[in-house]
């Protein structure tokens, strides 16, 4: 695993990620850690997310679509 430092960050921040870290009962590295997990794994599934609507949309090109307004507003009415 690597190590990464972060250098002139301002202390107000230092403070606010501290009291984060107290409400989630994580060390100060441990909640850094996690919110760059989250960060970094959460573009790869927003990668994923549009790729599958790519498919899906080329599945179904050219198939009459209804807007899906319409379809709720049938809903509430039944």
């Amino acid at each position: 695993m690597g190590t990464l430092t972060i250098r002139s960050l301002d202390d107000r921040v230092i403070e606010r990620l501290k009291a984060q870290a107290r409400e989630n009962e994580r060390s100060l590295e441990r909640e850094i850690r996690h919110m760059l997990t989250e960060r970094a794994d959460r573009r790869l599934r927003i990668a994923g997310f549009r790729e599958r609507t790519r498919e899906l949309a080329s599945a179904t090109a050219g198939m009459s679509q209804t807007d899906s307004a319409i379809l709720l507003h049938e809903d509430r009415d039944r």
